[in-house]
């Protein structure tokens, strides 16, 4: 499964933070937002911490891109 973090990083240039401003208020580790950047999966509670924290919605911050017969994009 092919996940994009497209929204995240665009609402965090809205809210003119840096990653390291969104780990240090939503309480997550360099690695999590490593993993985010590379489109790797992250669990739902990391997902619903940030969404709290800035004040959005899941679609707002991630989006499923399908993945074709091959396996890429």
């Amino acid at each position: 499964m092919a996940v994009s973090y497209n929204g995240l990083w665009k609402l965090l240039i809205d809210k003119n933070m840096k990653k390291v401003d969104m780990m240090n208020q939503v309480g997550i580790s360099s690695s999590t937002v490593a993993k985010m950047t590379n489109g790797e999966l992250v669990s739902m509670k990391i997902l619903e911490k940030i969404c709290d924290k800035l004040d959005c919605d899941f679609g707002d911050i991630i989006h499923y891109e399908k993945e074709t017969k091959d396996g890429g994009q």
